[in-house]
């Protein structure tokens, strides 16, 4: 798929505008970051109970609220596993980097964790990435993934790039 392509699966919604504010805002501080975590909320809800942000916030529907660290329980995923947003929370969004290989790779991948590791840290196609994953209560998604290197490499963006991500976020959500 060409990234031109790519472009007509991220239809303009509040869940990718949110997204879009978060990648920016942890873009701006470089790379080599662990990974951070935001809670969604209602702009809305949030003047209402803070009315003094009024003018720091935009009109956004949402406001990325970003939490202090996530749960050190292990991978990613397992502090996911962890956590449950209480009903004032529309949604959350994740910032993660990875190292992605290409899918000829894969058939030599093995299975042990450390070998796994050497392999991945070695590889000459390896890439490093910054995934974005947003949901919202409502079912709404949006992830984007941008390379490290080209320095301007474009954003690449559809509302489920990396679906385990997005279930995983979801998965907080859920009453």
């Amino acid at each position: 798929m060409r990234v031109e392509d790519l472009a007509n699966l991220a239809p303009d919604s509040d869940v990718r505008q949110a997204a879009l504010e978060v990648e920016r805002h942890v873009a701006a501080e470089g790379w080599d970051q662990a990974p951070r975590l935001f809670a969604l909320v209602r702009t809305a809800a949030l003047v209402a109970q803070q009315p003094e942000l009024a003018g720091q916030l935009g009109d956004a529907v949402y406001t990325p609220v970003e939490q202090e660290g996530l749960p050190d329980q292990g991978s990613l995923e397992e502090s996911l596993d962890a956590i449950a947003w209480p009903p004032a929370v529309d949604g959350c969004a994740v910032v993660v980097e990875r190292i992605m290989l290409p899918p000829e790779a894969e058939q030599d991948v093995p299975d042990d964790p450390a070998a796994l590791e050497a392999y991945v840290a070695a590889h000459p196609d390896r890439r490093d990435v910054r995934i974005v994953a947003a949901v919202t209560r409502d079912g709404q998604s949006h992830t984007g993934v941008r390379g490290r290197l080209p320095a301007d490499d474009e954003l690449l963006e559809a509302p489920d790039l990396v679906p385990n991500l997005t279930r995983a976020l979801r998965d907080t959500l859920a009453d």
